[in-house]
């Protein structure tokens, strides 16, 4: 249990610095990422106003395994589309205090790909 805790506070704590120089903008809004052991979460947020224009989750898609690179790609196809119905076309990418490998990587690459400017 020690381990765990201070895993994420070394998580939090790499957040914080990544926060200190990126801040969404109603141009540019903040798509955060957060991943679980099970799930996996983005939203886009615009800091001057602290409101979340759009968000998505593996838990909102009903996915089978929403901890997986696979469910990481379809949250990123889903929270692009979302973000094109609201004519948002670019944002910059708050990994929130992870590695960019794996599912955050995953998520970031599919929402490129599905017209996501970052």
């Amino acid at each position: 249990m020690l381990k765990k805790t201070k895993k994420n506070e070394e998580r939090i704590r790499r957040h914080k610095r990544v926060r200190r120089i990126v801040s969404g903008t109603p141009d540019r809004p903040r798509l955060n990422v957060f991943r679980s052991n099970a799930n996996i979460y983005a939203q886009v947020i615009d800091d001057t106003t602290g409101n979340t224009l759009c968000a998505v989750s593996s838990l909102e898609l009903k996915l089978e395994n929403g901890g997986n690179i696979e469910a990481a790609k379809k949250v990123g196809e889903a929270i692009a589309k979302k973000c094109a119905d609201k004519n948002i076309e670019a944002v910059r990418f708050d990994r929130g205090g992870y590695v960019y490998h794996g599912r955050v990587k995953a998520l970031a690459d599919a929402a490129r790909e599905a017209g996501l400017k970052f």
